[in-house]
């Protein structure tokens, strides 16, 4: 690029900041100290600048750039697919079966043994092969996007990230995702700073400062990229995302790189125009990738059961087998040779009486292959089959369908689906999955007098409750929720409304001197960056925080416009009224002091045109009071009330102060400002800290700023009704602790009056001391802090147990260097232990990697269902950890949903994807699966009967077709409607009712003692099958002329009284009834007379002893159609006395509501429905209902003191 085609942007904001980012000079021993710990084990990486074919070469031979997130390959695909398949014991079970078919003992043709299996492990294998192939084309979209590199000769062209290598030169732009791990050589600015936005790391809105070395900044053209070369040895690929070690190499002198030269793998340029950078780390080594785990092959709860009730009928089944067997033993020792047609002096070891252990053997594989009915091979290709038409469902659910972004729902794997109905635990990230990174400038307190007339959401929802529970309430500080809430603000990031300051009519106020100082501290006390907007001519912000962003659009709409920042200077534009023109005043930057997570607070110290030299400060409340002068707390008392008033409205809040310098006390301390700045050394922080406190000191309050924080959509509404449904949720976010703390309140993870235990390891008193001695004692320190923190862990648990008061809630926050603590093995079950027993729990700062380590303890420790769900990269370990990982299809990458299972692209959407389609998919899975086994325990036994009928000669009562027909046609089209269209409840209802949602955790429709019940029902119903229609049809006529059945009209009779019995079962297990159901269930009964009627006119070849077996043999006889009726009817008779008498004396809470519905309650007693409703959920200590119900106990304490005082007042 020519040095004139773009000018570069000559502000050395460097000078701006203090504590992020210094750049001092290396000294020569601290050089050689740094090289001397490179090379050796864990630091061995060389990387030769603009030389990337080396590295492709031993012994280098660095990985591509290219990332894959997929379960399989073209090689791996294969193996592992059918292991996957053959991990079933069933489908186990069924290949050995195929493989004695094709031996002369099996029962069967090999083609009928072989042909099902393959069908259902092929089908199986398609569906994993065809959802991995989604996941390889979410891939290819990442790998494909283009990045500008160093091609030679300083010439730049662009190539896929996917043909990056290590030691490329590459060219990023602004609001570009860096492709690779990249070590930052210049950028737009003349000194080499850039900004970054790294949400997709470590969940934080705020931009981060990067800065290239001095040495690199003549490198801001693509011709000077001609003759580049230099050598990077650093630290080996590793998944810390905070530390980096390494040297730089370049013109014969070494210098020391650290993690503020680095920039990251998926996190984006921001406010920079480009930046130049070079190759460190490639696809998997990067940094965001080492976070990541393997793609899991995960399986459901209810699946893992399930293998346990296979194993239970494999028992069962070689149990009957090994009777079947002795019984075939001992009648063809004793009795074969008196069977003279059986022709006992011609025979083999299938059957010799001389040899009758041998025979019996034989039989054994022949039984274990006969009543292989028992383990129903169409119970997987069915669910297979349901669990994609549920998983079609979900994605065409149009109430989960995002308007604004054009993403539906998305079910990425369907092997999962009934999970989502089991959840006990979902662990969430922060940022872009609960926040929209957007505040509303709400309310303030200036000069001990609160502005700002709207209400927060957490106001207007307790009003509304109060009123619609005790009529009109009428309060001293009443409550006004007359604000139409649905109305948006007409100005992002301010919802403001009170004319005493809007217009200029603050100039009349008696404090208009403080006022005006309030917007003053506003408008200038920040780090932001303006940008003008051509078209319209107002002005946005690049700020650092969505906190900071807020105060300057508050401060415009008030009337002081930040226009400008130059190297020294801040320009603000002052309007005092409408009518005047604004008024440009430069203020003149001497020293800023940036805002930390230690600190609590920033500072801006500045000259005004009156020359006078000003420090203004804003930070959390407790800090600013605690330097205040004697003089500056006139309006605490004041102040404090209304900060207590807006923390209990769910806002943020900010206290605001300043003071006037003296000239010669600013030169005094900034001379030591500037000596602890330049410094080097690991104490530099602590200097810092020291110097800025003492200036920092005798504040004059101002007053106070609340600010709403802006959640996603429905965020709120969606965690109250979770809550309602009794799931727990943790918070996992890489935000500093008061970031996590106030989105806690904003969505009511935590509210005002819950008890916050905080988990801290960090000991002040380290702060102040020698950094060496630190180091020295470092050891200590550590067994020292794991034992402060056992102490901290045992103390809050005996606190919590302690507790009488039945309202009383407790919130757990813990940072992540703590946490690294907490996770280690002697102590994460105390952790784990106290978490439970807390109404939310909120860990901070925490790593990808802890994410996945905490996601597995809840998990491991729990034994419940969880779920992870988030929308960065750095959300990828947990999502895969988790029982069910979902991510959110924001517009920050597609990490985390090409690694979950399922997405969605709002929070909010999670309250239906789990209260209705969870709750739907467990129960119709459960029912399913028990219906399964049911139908196939009453069809195999009544084999087995038979078989012990005829002296246990492996003779089948059914013809062949009918066993084949049996799974395949005449019983699978209701249990798949079954699983796709049963409904206890409409989704409404699922909604209005979130308890309902507990029946899944609880598994009460796949608990053992349903299963048996139903493994039970089929037992009985293969008795009365067998015994009803073998005592009618064994020794009578069936037919006027006096005809007895044979075995062809035995076997069809009680095939035919199977094929009613168990479809009139499944009808009866319905709650919720369409025409496909309808057709499903007694189109099967339909299918099987016509199949009767069609092979009983096909050829005697084909039909055998079928022929016209219906027409001429079974239809005309009355005894066929009486028998059918009776044992249909005393089959299914026990199963609706159970259902009638638990309707009537034990309901569920789903009968109950089929019972309001049916007799339309809902619609001619309202009052009744929902005073139902209101019952119907868990009792809760967090979300949205839990904070409006603290409010009204707190305004009704303040009504019932209102009321004695004035009956006091009265008696007097």
């Amino acid at each position: 690029m020519a040095r004139g085609a773009r000018r570069r942007e000559l502000l050395r904001w460097s000078k701006l900041y203090t504590f992020s980012c210094l750049r001092p000079c290396a000294s020569p021993s601290d050089s050689d100290a740094a090289a001397q710990s490179l090379g050796g084990p864990g630091f061995s990486r060389a990387v030769h600048c603009n030389q990337p074919r080396i590295h492709r070469k031993k012994p280098l031979r660095y990985p591509s750039n290219y990332i894959s997130t997929t379960k399989y390959n073209i090689l791996t695909f294969l193996p592992k697919a059918v292991f996957e398949q053959f991990r079933r014991v069933a489908n186990l079970y069924f290949l050995l079966a195929a493989i004695l078919s094709l031996t002369p003992i099996a029962p069967f043709s090999y083609v009928s043994m072989i042909a099902p299996l393959a069908f259902v492990v092929g089908l199986s294998m398609a569906k994993e092969a065809l959802e991995d192939w989604r996941r390889f084309v979410q891939d290819m979209k990442v790998n494909s996007r283009k990045v500008s590199f160093h091609k030679g000769d300083g010439q730049f062209s662009y190539k896929h990230w996917q043909k990056i290598q290590v030691g490329d030169v590459v060219k990023v732009e602004k609001d570009q995702f860096f492709p690779a791990d990249l070590l930052l050589l210049s950028s737009s600015y003349e000194d080499g700073i850039c900004y970054v936005e790294t949400m997709n790391l470590d969940g934080e809105t705020n931009l981060k400062v990067k800065r290239a070395l001095e040495v690199t900044l003549p490198l801001d053209e693509d011709g000077t990229f001609r003759e580049f070369k230099a050598i990077i040895r650093c630290e080996d690929p590793n998944p810390s995302l905070y530390t980096f070690v390494g040297n730089f190499e370049y013109e014969r002198q070494v210098y020391a790189l650290d993690p503020s030269q680095i920039l990251l793998r998926d996190s984006k340029l921001r406010n920079t125009s480009y930046v130049y950078g070079v190759v460190v780390f490639t696809g998997h080594d990067s940094k965001v990738m080492q976070n990541a785990t393997q793609s899991p092959s995960k399986r459901s709860n209810i699946e893992r059961k399930m293998d346990r009730i296979i194993y239970i009928l494999f028992t069962l089944l070689v149990l009957i087998s090994l009777i079947s067997s002795i019984g075939f033993a001992v009648n063809t020792k004793f009795g074969m040779p008196h069977w003279w047609y059986l022709r006992p002096d011609d025979t083999s070891n299938l059957y010799d009486p001389s040899k009758p252990v041998t025979s019996g053997v034989f039989h054994l594989v022949t039984a274990l292959i006969l009543y292989g009915y028992l383990i129903p091979i169409s119970l997987y290709v069915s669910i297979e089959v349901v669990k994609v038409l549920q998983a079609m469902f979900i994605n065409h659910d149009l109430h989960m369908y995002d308007e604004d972004t054009g993403n539906p729902a998305d079910a990425r794997t369907s092997n999962l689906n009934e999970e989502l109905g089991q959840v006990h635990t979902i662990l969430s990230d922060k940022t872009g999955t609960l926040t929209c990174n957007q505040m509303d400038f709400l309310k303030c307190s200036i000069a001990g007098v609160s502005y700002g007339r709207r209400s927060s959401e957490v106001e207007i929802a307790a009003a509304k409750q109060m009123a619609s529970e005790a009529g009109e309430i009428d309060l001293e500080d009443r409550i006004s929720f007359t604000v139409d809430i649905a109305k948006k603000p007409a100005i992002k990031g301010f919802s403001f409304e009170d004319d005493r300051l809007m217009q200029g009519n603050w100039i009349n106020d008696p404090s208009a001197g403080t006022i005006l100082m309030f917007f003053r501290i506003l408008a200038l006390c920040h780090t932001a960056i303006p940008e003008m907007n051509e078209e319209t001519g107002s002005f946005s912000y690049e700020a650092e925080s969505p906190d900071e962003g807020a105060f300057l659009v508050a401060a415009r709409e008030f009337g002081f416009e930040f226009c400008k920042r130059t190297q020294s200077s801040v320009f603000v534009r002052e309007r005092y009224a409408s009518s005047q023109y604004p008024v440009e005043r430069e203020f003149k930057v001497l020293s800023l002091l940036e805002f930390s997570s230690k600190r609590k607070r920033m500072s801006v110290i500045l000259r005004d045109e009156a020359g006078q030299i000003l420090l203004l400060c804003k930070g959390a409340d407790s800090i600013i009071f605690d330097r205040l002068s004697k003089n500056g707390r006139m309006y605490e008392v004041d102040t404090t009330k209304h900060l207590s008033d807006y923390g209990e409205a769910g806002l943020r809040t900010l206290a605001l102060s300043y003071r006037v310098l003296e000239e010669t006390e600013y030169s005094a301390w900034n001379t030591e400002f500037l000596k602890a700045k330049t410094s080097i050394g690991p104490d530099r922080e602590a200097q810092l800290e020291r110097v800025s406190d003492l200036i920092e000191r005798e504040l004059i309050l101002v007053g106070a700023t609340a600010v709403e924080d802006k959640l996603q959509k429905g965020v709120p509404q969606c965690i109250d009704k979770l809550a309602q449904a009794g799931l727990k949720i943790w918070v996992l976010t890489g935000d500093k602790m008061e970031t996590a703390i106030n989105i806690g309140f904003a969505c009511s993870l935590l509210r005002q009056g819950m008890k916050q235990i905080c988990l801290s390891t960090v000991n002040g008193d380290l702060i102040s001391q020698d950094a060496r001695k630190a180091l020295l004692l470092s050891l200590t320190n550590e067994q020292e802090a794991k034992e402060n923190l056992l102490l901290q862990i045992t103390n809050a648990s005996q606190m919590v147990k302690l507790e009488k008061d039945p309202h009383a809630a407790f919130a757990l926050i813990i940072d992540g260097k703590t946490l690294t603590y907490a996770l280690e093995d002697d102590m994460k079950t105390h952790f784990l232990n106290l978490a439970i027993d807390c109404a939310s729990v909120i860990c901070c700062r925490v790593s990808p990697k802890q994410k996945a380590l905490v996601t597995r303890l809840v998990n491991e420790g729990t034994g419940q269902t969880t779920l992870a769900i988030g929308d960065g990269a750095n959300d990828v370990g947990m999502i895969q950890e988790a029982d069910i990982g979902v991510g959110i299809s924001g517009v920050e990458g597609m990490q985390a949903v090409m690694a979950s299972d399922f997405s969605i692209s709002q929070f909010r959407f999670l309250e239906r994807l789990l209260l209705v389609h969870g709750h739907w998919c467990y129960k119709r899975i459960a029912q399913m699966i028990c219906y399964f086994f049911y139908k196939n325990i009453a069809f195999g036994l009544t084999i087995f009967y038979f078989e012990a009928y005829t002296a246990f000669s492996g003779q089948s009562v059914y013809d062949d077709w009918y066993m084949i027909l049996f799974n395949v046609i005449l019983t699978s089209l209701p249990v798949i409607s079954l699983g796709v269209f049963e409904q206890d409840v409409p989704s409404e209802v699922c909604l209005q009712f979130p308890a309902l949602y507990q029946q899944g955790p609880r598994n009460l429709f796949f608990d053992w003692n349903r299963i048996f019940g139903w493994m039970g029902n089929g037992l009985y119903s293969s008795l009365v099958i067998f015994f009803l229609n073998i005592g009618i049809f064994y020794n009578q006529a069936f037919r006027p002329e006096g005809q007895t059945a044979d075995m062809a009209a035995v076997g069809t009779a009680m095939f035919t009284c199977i094929i009613w019995a168990v479809n009139v079962q499944i009808a009866l297990t319905m709650s919720h009834f369409t025409w496909i159901q309808h057709l499903f269930v007694w189109g099967s009964v339909t299918t099987w007379y016509l199949f009767l009627l069609a092979y009983g006119m096909t050829s005697p070849l084909i039909s055998g002893n079928n022929f016209q077996i219906l027409l001429e043999a079974l239809g005309s006889a009355p005894i066929y159609w009486s028998v059918t009726l009776l044992v249909t009817v005393a089959c299914n008779l026990p199963y609706l006395a159970h259902i009638s008498y638990q309707r009537a004396c034990n309901p569920l809470d789903h009968h109950v509501i089929q019972e309001i519905k049916h007799y339309k309650k809902d619609v001619e007693d309202q009052i009744m429905w929902k005073r139902e409703s209101s019952k119907a959920r868990q009792e809760t200590k967090i979300g949205f209902s839990a904070r409006v119900d603290a409010k009204i106990r707190q305004l009704k304490g303040k009504l019932q003191k209102k009321v004695s005082s004035l009956s006091i007042q009265t008696a007097t």
